[in-house]
């Protein structure tokens, strides 16, 4: 007998309101119409943040998208059971409550040691829990969002989830080219993820540490360095500007990963390479605000100096893990005082208040710092 056809996804539930969740889940709104997409966190602040026109992040692009689908196929919630029953003919468990497991599941695995666990343990703590006709399966979709136009999805799986596979594809395929929509199994797309931000945390590492001391020590000028050295297309021009160091949530952590992998696997000597790499970042950014110090006669108490932008990169206000943390926690201790700019950034609750503790947002920039 012929199998019958794969049914179209017609809901999506993301758990988690965060700077991976609500982004992918208003792309695949506006991109899909026929979608319904319900973002849920167990964070009330949060919902209604999304919920209004103060949203708590910054990403180009992302309130537009909001405003656009939300209320039509795209929603925020904290309850898992009602934005789901409300609009759909039938539920999971065929009308009845909503199986709460996948979300257990969730906050039970979030701190596991190794993210190459994950996918099979939530398979089987989610089968041990399975209900008479509810079948579970768990793909591994590692989110690649930080070149947006170059989007590539990577779907890893495990013996059984070909029919689950071929389910999300199409969803996908609504807007990212066949070519880069990518399926293999499990091990394959966890680790894609780690080695991919690895590469670019290796190369960013490169950029801002040997070149960028030898010019200072020789005259030479980086910049032109980087133009000459990138012209090579076997290395190309990207993340070869000297910086603080890379920053965001994923770098360090999923090099850090790697290096767990590599211990866990008896490879010390993969480990330590790979563990280099975040030790020489950190060491870059001590370096700049020791610069700063050296710059200004060896010591910054009492002196005011603005800090212009405070996320880990441009045209974003995510602040996880950005160079500027150690930079101002440095010049704080040596007994500066800061005023720190940045539009794109929502100060409420951020990281800055807790870890330099001091005002922020109802200062003005110093007309006339001690350093500019």
């Amino acid at each position: 007998h012929a199998r019958p056809p794969h049914q179209p996804i017609r809901r999506i539930c993301c758990i988690g309101a965060g700077y991976v969740g609500v982004p992918s889940s208003a792309v695949i709104a506006s991109k899909c119409p026929d979608i319904d997409v319900t973002v849920v966190d167990i964070s009330a602040a949060k919902v209604a943040a999304w919920n209004s026109d103060r949203h708590p992040l910054y990403e180009p692009g992302l309130s537009e998208l909001i405003s656009q689908t939300r209320g039509v196929n795209l929603h925020f919630s904290c309850d898992m059971i009602g934005p789901l029953e409300a609009r759909s003919p039938y539920g999971l468990g065929q009308g009845k409550a909503a199986d709460l497991t996948t979300l257990e599941a969730a906050a039970r695995l979030r701190k596991a040691p190794c993210q190459f666990e994950l996918p099979r343990a939530s398979a089987t703590i989610l089968r041990a829990n399975e209900r008479p006709g509810v079948r579970h399966t768990v793909l591994s979709n590692p989110e690649f969002l930080a070149r947006a136009p170059l989007c590539r999805i990577c779907s890893g799986l495990i013996d059984e989830g070909q029919e689950a596979v071929q389910r999300l594809v199409p969803v996908y395929a609504r807007w990212v080219p066949k070519e880069r929509l990518v399926t293999m199994n499990l091990w394959s797309s966890e680790l894609s993820k780690l080695v991919a931000n690895a590469m670019l945390a290796q190369r960013a590492s490169a950029a801002s540490m040997r070149p960028p001391q030898s010019g200072e020590a020789t005259g030479a000028d980086v910049s032109e360095v980087a133009l000459a050295v990138g012209a090579d297309s076997r290395i190309g021009p990207r993340f070869l500007c000297a910086s603080l160091g890379f920053g965001g949530s994923c770098f360090q952590k999923d090099v850090l990963n790697l290096v767990y992998l590599c211990e866990c696997l008896n490879l010390p000597e993969v480990a330590r390479y790979w563990e280099s790499v975040v030790t020489l970042n950190q060491y870059q950014k001590y370096r700049f605000a020791d610069k700063i110090i050296v710059d200004l006669f060896n010591t910054v108490k009492g002196k005011r100096i603005a800090v212009l932008g405070f996320a880990f990169k441009k045209d974003t206000g995510d602040t996880r893990e950005s160079p500027a943390i150690d930079v101002c926690r440095r010049l704080i201790d040596e007994g500066a005082l800061l005023r720190v700019y940045d539009p794109k950034v929502c100060w409420r609750g951020s990281l800055l208040i807790y870890v330099l503790s001091f005002l922020l947002s109802s200062w003005p920039l110093p007309s006339r710092g001690s350093a500019p």
